[in-house]
């Protein structure tokens, strides 16, 4: 009897050990197309550098004020990512954690911070040739907090050809009322003055940068049958500021018929929410990564 005890004591053990990952903090790639050194963080799977397989990517978006190192040190992305593989419930992965600065990671309207080109067409072919990733649509996704959520949803729905799932956490919309009547200090605090282009107020800020990049206009004019290529898990807390826009998001998506899950669960915008929603994002986005 001991025997056996000691036997499932080391298979446990055994187990735990498989499923720990680590993180690589703040390593970098220049871009050309912002002219700069951009910083990310990543996780890497445990059996990463004795295995020959490859693994699907997960692109983990930070908020608003936050860069590359917000997930690993205030998510605990590699605690959480660690336990719910060795759990059974999400399968082995590489998590990418991009700094994007304040971008909201689209092109201003100037310009001059290119971040959307820069994530497309430099930093996901980047990943791809360095690291040992699997890289058809089928085994890629996208998730993020708050302007990393508004960021989920922008490369979902604007490319939905390069991710199999997007996974949008207490996501950034809002619509074009809250735009017209945000204060003005809200406005340049956010950079939207730069963002979007206009130091204005009212309907003048309702620009072709701003219509190209509300999360509620192309949900109800980009075609269902490209936003049905992307499998949608949104999350977001009943006494969060931003609860209202997922709702009209969620509500586009039921009249559309985009399919879609759709959660709002007690909580505010804080990270204890956003830890609590990590291990069902994993678990979502393995579902996809199987055939």
């Amino acid at each position: 009897m001991k025997k056996n005890v000691l036997f499932f004591l080391l298979l446990s053990i055994s187990a735990i050990a498989i499923s720990q990952g680590k993180i690589v903090e703040s390593l970098i790639i220049h871009s050309k197309g912002l002219g700069k050194d951009v910083r990310y963080s990543i996780y890497l799977p445990s059996d990463y550098e004795s295995s020959q397989r490859r693994y699907p990517v997960l692109y983990l978006l930070h908020g608003y004020s936050d860069d590359e190192t917000g997930w690993a040190q205030f998510g605990e992305v590699q605690k959480i990512a660690n336990e719910t593989i060795s759990k059974g419930d999400a399968t082995q992965m590489i998590i990418v954690m991009p700094d994007a600065g304040v971008s909201w990671y689209i092109n201003d309207a100037a310009g001059k911070v290119k971040y959307e080109d820069f994530f497309i067409n430099e930093f996901i072919p980047f990943i791809d040739s360095v690291y040992k990733t699997r890289s058809k649509k089928q085994y890629r996704a996208v998730a993020g907090l708050s302007m990393g959520g508004y960021g989920s949803f922008i490369y979902a729905m604007k490319h939905p050809d390069l991710f199999s799932a997007a996974a949008p956490l207490s996501a950034a919309i809002w619509n074009d009322d809250h735009i017209t009547g945000m204060p003005e200090n809200g406005w340049k605090n956010y950079k939207f003055n730069e963002l979007f282009g206009t130091d204005l107020a009212g309907k003048n800020r309702l620009t072709e940068t701003w219509n190209k990049n509300s999360v509620l206009k192309l949900a109800a004019t980009v075609a269902v049958e490209k936003l049905n290529q992307v499998r949608y898990y949104i999350d977001c807390g009943d006494d969060d500021m931003l609860v209202k826009g997922n709702m009209e998001l969620h509500s586009i998506f039921l009249d559309r018929k985009v399919k879609h899950e759709f959660r709002v669960r007690d909580g505010a915008h804080n990270w204890p929410y956003w830890r609590s929603s990590l291990p069902e994002v994993l678990k979502f986005i393995s579902e996809g990564f199987h055939r």
